[in-house]
């Protein structure tokens, strides 16, 4: 606890990004719960644009209910 995954079109990170933005995302996660590191789990998932619609967009986004804590602007 706490875990967040993190969707986005495949090809957009490299290695050298994504690590900087686990890094981040954990800290923030850090200060927000008041929580060790060692207790957070941050997931990557690379989605093929072509595909985002039907596995993300509509089931999480579209549809994501009172879970979406942020939306976008489109």
């Amino acid at each position: 606890m706490p875990h967040v995954t993190i969707k986005h079109f495949a090809g957009l990170l490299d290695e050298q990004h994504k690590d900087g933005l686990v890094q981040e995302v954990a800290e923030a996660i850090q200060r927000a719960f008041g929580c060790d590191d060692g207790v957070i789990s941050v997931a990557v998932e690379p989605v093929p644009q072509e595909v985002w619609r039907e596995r993300v967009y509509l089931p999480e986004i579209a549809h994501g209910g009172r879970a979406l804590a942020k939306k976008p602007n489109y």
